[in-house]
């Protein structure tokens, strides 16, 4: 039976023409034209990464909370 697929988090950034994704439970990040490249780019390199090391699950962070806040009016 294939293994079940993996659910991750991704943080984007636009940085003049390219759009930035980055893994919030892996160090891993990729860039794309668009948002969908630089998310395929990430799941892929995200997967290559996860292939190299010796314990892939130590690697996994726990999903971090992910909120805002706000700054006082200056």
């Amino acid at each position: 039976m294939p293994e079940m697929p993996h659910t991750l988090t991704a943080a984007l950034h636009r940085e003049e023409d390219w759009f930035i994704a980055q893994c919030l439970e892996v160090d891993v990040a990729s860039q794309g034209r668009t948002i969908d490249e630089a998310l395929a780019g990430l799941a892929e390199a995200v997967e290559l990464y996860l292939e190299e090391v010796d314990d892939p699950a130590g690697h996994v962070t726990a999903t971090p909370l992910v909120t805002s806040f706000q700054l006082p009016a200056a």
